[in-house]
C-alpha cells in the first residue's frame, strides 16, 4: 500500500499544520516534509522516569506522577503564577507555574498528571517551577512506557514552540523515514562506521539514550561535510580543467624592477608569499590564491608585486575593493609606488562622473589602461577589459561568490589573488575558501607599534576621556567608533551622529571633531578622510566604515564605544586603524553598563579580556568562531557560506578531515562522479550545492 505522505509532500497537508502553521514552518525552511525530517533537534532534554515524590533529591531533574491539589493563581493579573500540589502515596511535592495564568483552564484538582522539572526546597516541601507536564487521561496508564526519555528540542519560532514542532515530526517521520534514499557508498559508510541514514535520522529525533544522539549526530555531520569537501574539490577541478590561463612569466630582471619601485624591503613574510604568488602566475592552471595576513603584516606590497608582474607581461590588472574609502586609499598608496613609471592606472567607483566614466571605460576596452582600481563599479556589465590578466579582491569576503566571478568572468580565464585582513580559522579556509590556496603573511611589519588595549568600565570614562585629551594635546589624532548612526529608542546606545556634537561641547571642547558614517556620499566622505589625514580633524567619530584599511599614521588613539556588541575580529580589524606610525597607541573598550539592550555584563567583559590579552588575530578568529559561529565571523554578504544544520566547525575538525580525505579519494578515482555506485552521492552534491557554485550539470 502507498505511504500517506511522500517526502515531496507539502507540509501544510501534514496532520497538526494546515495553512496558518505552515507559514511560520516556512520560516524555518520547512515546507516539505523532507525538510521536515531534516529539521533537526539542537539540543535533547532528558525527561527521566518516574520516582515517588517521597524518594526525589533536591538539586536534580525528576520525573514525579500524582493527583492535582489546590490549583491557584498569586500576584497582579499583569504578572499573575499558577501554583498546585501534586501528591502521591509517599508525598507532596509544591508546583509553580509563572506569568502563566491560562493554565487555571487547563488544570484542574483530581487530575492526574506526569511533571518533569528541577527540584528545589519550598519550606519543607519539594518544589518545581515552571515544570513541563503532561495531563494523563482517566482511561490511560500514567506509567505506561515508564523510561528514561530524551526529548528533541528543535528550532521554533514564537507562534511555532519546540513541543508542536515535534508532535508534527512524530506523525510523519516513520512514514518519511522509509523513503529516504542513502547515498553514502556503503563500503565508505563502514569505513568510517556510520550507521544507515535512516537509522541516523530516526534516532536523532527520537533518541533513547545520549549514545544515540552521539552516533546519529555523527552521521549526519559526515555527510554534510563531505559534500561540503566535495563541492570545494569539484571546483579546485574545475579550474584545471576549464580553458587555460596565459602564464605570467617574473624574470629577474622584472623582479629587480618591481622591488626598486616599493619604499621597502619586502618581509620574509611577503617574500615568501609572492614567491608561491609568482609560480601559481607562471602556469596555464589560472592562479586561485587567498593571501591572509593579519592587520599590519603588508599584504597589500604582495599584491602590489602581483600586479606590476602582470603589467610587465603586458596585461591589465583589476583591483576590486570593497568601499570607495578603502579603493581611494588603495589608489593613494599604488600611485606613490608608482611615481614617474610608464604604468597607466585609473580609479572606477560609484561616484565617478559620468563623462569621465565614459573616458575610462573606452580607454579600458582598448587596452589603454593598465591597472583599474576600484569599488563594485567594475563589476557593471559595461566594464569591459582588452586583456585582463590579474583581478585582485581585496577584503573578499565582503562580496559574495556571484560577485567575485563577475570579475573573473570580464577575462578569459585570468588568474585571481584575494586578499584578506581578517585571519581564517583552519575549519573555514578548509570549508568556505576550501577552493583556494593559502598563503599567509605571518608577523608584522618592522615599523608596525604593537597597540595598547584596554577594557575600560564604565566608572573609568571620565579618566581615559582626560588620557585621550592629554595626547591630542600632544598633536596625535583619535578615532572614536560608535556601532550605530543614529540613537533609537528600540536601541539605545550612543549613537555617532547625535554624540559628535556633545563631544565637541563636552569632552573634546576645543579639539576639531569630525564625523564619518556609510550614508555620507562617498565624495563627503572622501573630503573627511582627507582632512584627517592633514590632520585638519583632531578626533574622527566614525561607524565601523573605518575598519579596513584605512591608514592615518598619526592617529594613536582609538575609543570603541559599547565595544561589547562587536565581535572579536571586528574589535581587531578596528585597533588595525591606529599604531601605523613610531608612536605608541592605544584601542579603549568602551564596555558601556546599563542601558535597555547593552547585552554587557560579566560575560561580556570576559569576551572582550580576550582582544585585550593578544594580538594574534589568528587566535582571536578562532576564539570568535567558537562564539559567534561562522556567519558572524565573515559577514552577511559571504554568501558562498554553506550552511550546516548538524555540523560544527569548531567541534568537528576531526570528522571535516576525514571527509576532506574521503573526497579528495572519490574524486582521484571518479572525478565527475559518473559511476554508478556514486549516482546517489551525485545527486545529493547537485541538491545541495549545484545551483549556487554551478558545479554539476544534473540534466
Amino acid at each position: 500500500m502507498a505511504p500517506r505522505i511522500t517526502l515531496d509532500s507539502e507540509v501544510q497537508f501534514v496532520r497538526g499544520v494546515g495553512p496558518v502553521r505552515a507559514r511560520e514552518f516556512d520560516k524555518l525552511g520547512v515546507r516539505t516534509v523532507a525538510d521536515l525530517i531534516h529539521h533537526f533537534p539542537f539540543r535533547h532534554e532528558l525527561r527521566p522516569k518516574s520516582i515517588a515524590i517521597g524518594f526525589i533529591d533536591l538539586d536534580t531533574t525528576a520525573t514525579i506522577v500524582g493527583e492535582l491539589r489546590q490549583v491557584r493563581t498569586n500576584g497582579p493579573a499583569s504578572r499573575q503564577s499558577v501554583t498546585a500540589e501534586v501528591i502521591d502515596a509517599t508525598g507532596r511535592c509544591r508546583v509553580r507555574w509563572f506569568n502563566s495564568p491560562f493554565l487555571v483552564e487547563k488544570l484542574h484538582y483530581g487530575q492526574t498528571v506526569r511533571l518533569t522539572g528541577k527540584v528545589e526546597a519550598y519550606r519543607d516541601l519539594p518544589c518545581m517551577t515552571n515544570p513541563q507536564f503532561t495531563i494523563v487521561e482517566d482511561d490511560d496508564d500514567p506509567f505506561a512506557d515508564d523510561i528514561d526519555r530524551y526529548e528533541a528540542v528543535y528550532p521554533a519560532t514564537g507562534e511555532l514552540p519546540s513541543r508542536h514542532i515535534a508532535k508534527v515530526v512524530g506523525y510523519v517521520l516513520d512514514d518519511a523515514v522509509a523513503q529516504v534514499p542513502d547515498w553514502l557508498p556503503e563500503t565508505l559508510r563502514r569505513r568510517r562506521q556510520l550507521p544507515p541514514l535512516r537509522t541516523a535520522i530516526l534516532r536523532f529525533h527520537r533518541p533513547t539514550s545520549p549514545e544515540d544522539v552521539a552516533v546519529a549526530r555523527r552521521r549526519l555531520a559526515y555527510e554534510e561535510l563531505l559534500l561540503c569537501q566535495l563541492a570545494v574539490g569539484m571546483t579546485r577541478r574545475r579550474a584545471t580543467v576549464g580553458p587555460p590561463a596565459r602564464p605570467i612569466e617574473t624574470t629577474d630582471e622584472i623582479d629587480r624592477r618591481i622591488r626598486g619601485r616599493l619604499p621597502f624591503a619586502l618581509t620574509p613574510g611577503q617574500d615568501r608569499a609572492v614567491t608561491e604568488i609568482r609560480a601559481d602566475l607562471a602556469h596555464s592552471v589560472p592562479m586561485n590564491r587567498m593571501l591572509q595576513a593579519d592587520v599590519g603584516a603588508g599584504k597589500t606590497a604582495a599584491a602590489v608585486y602581483a600586479a606590476l608582474a602582470a603589467i610587465a607581461n603586458r596585461r591589465q590588472v583589476a583591483l576590486l575593493a570593497p568601499t570607495e574609502v578603502l579603493a581611494a586609499q588603495h589608489r593613494a598608496k599604488v600611485e606613490a609606488y608608482l611615481a614617474g613609471s610608464r604604468v597607466r592606472m585609473d580609479y572606477l567607483v560609484g561616484s565617478t562622473r559620468r563623462p569621465r566614466r565614459a573616458t575610462l571605460l573606452t580607454k579600458l576596452a582598448a587596452g589603454d589602461l593598465d591597472l583599474v582600481i576600484g569599488t563594485h563599479a567594475l563589476l557593471e556589465p559595461d566594464v569591459h577589459f582588452r586583456d585582463l590578466g590579474l583581478v585582485i579582491i581585496d577584503e573578499q569576503h565582503k562580496f559574495g561568490v556571484a560577485q567575485r566571478a563577475a570579475l573573473r568572468e570580464k577575462g578569459t580565464s585570468p588568474h585571481t589573488l584575494v586578499l584578506t585582513a581578517t585571519p581564517i580559522p583552519r575549519t573555514l579556509a578548509m570549508t568556505v575558501f576550501g577552493e583556494l590556496d593559502v598563503s599567509t603573511i605571518e608577523g608584522v611589519l618592522p615599523n608596525r607599534q604593537p597597540v595598547v588595549t584596554r577594557l575600560v568600565p564604565s566608572d573609568k570614562f571620565a579618566a581615559a576621556w582626560t588620557f585621550v585629551r592629554g595626547r591630542l594635546a600632544r598633536g596625535e589624532q583619535a578615532y572614536i567608533v560608535y556601532p550605530i548612526i543614529e540613537e533609537s529608542e528600540a536601541l539605545p546606545l550612543k549613537a555617532a551622529a547625535e554624540d559628535a556634537d556633545r563631544l565637541a561641547r563636552t569632552e573634546l571642547a576645543g579639539y576639531r571633531v569630525g564625523l564619518l558614517h556609510g550614508r555620507m556620499k562617498p565624495a563627503e566622505k572622501a573630503e573627511v578622510m582627507v582632512r584627517f589625514r592633514k590632520r585638519e580633524i583632531d578626533a574622527l567619530v566614525s561607524t565601523t566604515v573605518i575598519e579596513v584599511g584605512v591608514d592615518v599614521p598619526n592617529a594613536t588613539m582609538m575609543i570603541v564605544r559599547h565595544a561589547e556588541r562587536y565581535g572579536l575580529s571586528q574589535l581587531h580589524q578596528l585597533r588595525g586603524r591606529i599604531g601605523r606610525g613610531s608612536m605608541k597607541s592605544y584601542c579603549l573598550l568602551f564596555a558601556e553598563s546599563g542601558g535597555n539592550g547593552s547585552g554587557c555584563g560579566p560575560v561580556s567583559f570576559e569576551r572582550l579580556r580576550i582582544v585585550c590579552e593578544t594580538s594574534d588575530g589568528f587566535r582571536i578568529a578562532e576564539e570568535d568562531l567558537r562564539l559567534r559561529g561562522p556567519g558572524e565571523l565573515l559577514g552577511t554578504r559571504q554568501h558562498g557560506l554553506p550552511t550546516f544544520r548538524v555540523a560544527d566547525l569548531v567541534a568537528d575538525l576531526e570528522l571535516l578531515e576525514q571527509a576532506r580525505d574521503d573526497a579528495a579519494d572519490l574524486l582521484r578515482t571518479d572525478g565527475a562522479l559518473t559511476r554508478s555506485e556514486h549516482a546517489g552521492l551525485r545527486q545529493a552534491l547537485a541538491e545541495s550545492y549545484g545551483g549556487v557554485l554551478k558545479l554539476i550539470d544534473v540534466a
